[in-house]
């Protein structure tokens, strides 16, 4: 008998939404599921997916690091694969053993469907450059291992600093503030600032500049 394949995707963008609806299940004859990244969580408790798509152009990043940590600690069968990711913010720590497809923002529809098409055929769909760049940090750097920058980010969460006045004190972007913190996140194995902060108190002596 023939198996349904079950598809989610996780947008705040409505007009996306009804747009891949309209091909998706006809193109790769797969039942889409779409939810808010608010009911993600529980639409995955009563839905059989494989395959969760998280669409980061409506999606913040640190919403999206805790979405992908609740589906490898709980759904350790779960695929997911990112749309719209952009390229200008080094989004790497997004990138998980479960991931298999990351599409950036300049993507047509039709590179993303010739990419799932390979996916549905059992391949790893990843940017060549994202990957180069994945293994340059691999070779000259332990990802486990905090940097000098993470550290300081994380020291300063300590004085109940913002991301604004980290960003201010440090003189680069609040954006960049938060990619060093969602690194961080994920390097120490906490999912929220309240956690990083424990953390820091705890262990704030073993990385100190």
């Amino acid at each position: 008998m023939f198996k349904v394949v079950n598809w989610m995707i996780v947008s705040r963008s409505e007009l996306l939404v009804d747009l891949l609806d309209c091909r998706w299940p006809q193109e790769f004859l797969v039942k889409l599921t779409k939810t808010q990244p608010s009911n993600m969580a529980k639409m995955l408790a009563v839905e059989p997916i494989e395959i969760v798509f998280f669409d980061l152009s409506t999606i913040d990043l640190q919403q999206a690091y805790q979405l992908q940590r609740l589906i490898e600690r709980e759904y350790c069968s779960i695929h997911t694969v990112f749309i719209n990711f952009p390229k200008q913010l080094d989004t790497r720590f997004l990138i998980h053993p479960l991931t298999i497809g990351v599409f950036y923002t300049d993507s047509s529809l039709a590179e993303i469907s010739i990419g799932l098409n390979d996916i549905m055929k059992g391949r790893r769909v990843i940017p060549q450059d994202l990957l180069r760049s994945m293994v340059d940090d691999d070779n000259h750097d332990d990802n486990e291992q905090l940097t000098i920058r993470e550290r300081e980010v994380l020291q300063t969460l300590l004085t109940g600093s913002t991301n604004l006045d980290i960003a201010n004190q440090l003189f680069v972007s609040e954006s960049t503030i938060k990619t060093h913190l969602y690194r961080a996140f994920r390097k120490i194995g906490v999912s929220s600032r309240g956690q990083a902060i424990a953390w820091a108190q705890t262990h704030m002596h073993e990385v100190r500049l």
